[in-house]
């Protein structure tokens, strides 16, 4: 099985897909394997995907988009690892495909989550520099932990988000009011920058095209991460080590912490400061191709969701109870004397 990953990793990595989806994609493709008792790929076809992807969703109950993810990879080792075209899948069942409303969180409670982060939180300033950046420019987790010191443009206030979902490149904007913080969060990169190449390993790891283009460019500093980890890490493909962005899961921890700390009952996470950010532009008045261009969505259809969690009640109607309410009527209930 190694060596057929070994080449399904190859595969993809000529094809320019992310790290994350290969790493995915690797995963399903071992579960497919594992699921027909190890038999070699080369010896399955349609029935076989069929079984397995069925499996999924009729016994293990997984979400329509994590059964697409798995076919795909699937398909995907058929056709560009083992060069064979698999047929119509006419046994398949689909998964079922919900529709959930984002989670968005109120300015209120914006506030009082990054107070507590600020406050309280074991990371210090970093965690809520981070998530000020989520909610204040709509980044995605991965897309602010992988920000370079060349993205930054405070003069300009926007910043660059590279290779983003889908591959795709965007400009959005810049809190002007992170700007001390960010300034301060780039003297200390730099500085820990300059340990790591008086330590004779202050490198960090750039796509394979951009490195053999500009060898150098690993040991520059506008190629640092704007949010670099104290500890080293040895790039497996090269055996190199370098600096790795914070990891993840520090800010979801200090996130998930923080949430709790201040008493919000939503299930808010990292990515609830995203849905935050495009909701309050639109209450603000922004219209919503601006709000698509700043998210980076490719169908304006994504973007729309956020039109149905406004704080305006379902679909922007006004109950005809508040019409009541404010003239002045209340509920018998509400009264403290009683009849008789």
């Amino acid at each position: 099985m190694s060596e057929l990953i070994t080449e399904m990793q190859a595969a993809l990595r000529a094809r320019h897909y992310s790290r994350r989806t290969e790493q995915s994609y690797c995963h399903w493709v071992r579960r497919y394997i594992r699921f027909h008792g190890l038999r070699h790929p080369v010896d399955m076809a349609e029935p076989e995907i069929n079984a397995v992807v069925t499996h999924l969703a009729v016994e293990e109950k997984v979400s329509a988009s994590t059964q697409t993810q798995t076919l795909s990879a699937i398909l995907f080792l058929h056709r560009h690892v083992l060069h064979r075209e698999v047929g119509e899948l006419h046994e398949l069942v689909r998964a079922h495909k919900s529709t959930h409303l984002p989670v968005v969180l109120s300015r209120e409670e914006v506030r009082a989550l990054l107070d507590e982060l600020e406050r309280r939180s074991p990371v210090g300033a970093e965690a809520w520099l981070i998530a000020s950046l989520l909610y204040g420019a709509g980044l995605r987790l991965m897309e602010c932990l992988r920000l370079r010191v060349l993205d930054l443009d405070l003069a300009r206030g926007e910043l660059l988000v590279r290779d983003g979902k889908g591959g795709k490149d965007r400009v959005t904007t810049l809190p002007r009011a992170l700007e001390p913080a960010l300034r301060n969060q780039l003297a200390h990169a730099r500085a820990v920058h300059r340990q790591g190449l008086a330590a004779g390993w202050g490198r960090v790891q750039l796509p394979d095209a951009l490195a053999r283009k500009y060898p150098r460019a690993p040991a520059e500093w506008r190629w640092q991460w704007v949010f670099p980890q104290q500890r080293r890490w040895t790039d497996q493909r090269t055996g190199e080590q370098v600096r790795h962005h914070v990891h993840p899961s520090v800010v979801q921890r200090a996130v998930n912490d923080a949430v709790r700390r201040a008493g919000i009952a939503k299930h808010a996470t990292c990515h609830t400061l995203r849905h935050s950010f495009a909701t309050h532009l639109l209450e603000t008045g922004y219209d919503i191709r601006t709000i698509q261009e700043l998210l980076g969505h490719k169908d304006v259809g994504t973007t729309m969701i956020y039109t149905h969690v406004l704080q305006r009640g379902g679909h922007g109607v006004r109950s005809p109870l508040d019409s009541l309410t404010s003239g002045g009527t209340s509920h018998p209930l509400g009264t403290s004397s009683e009849k008789g």
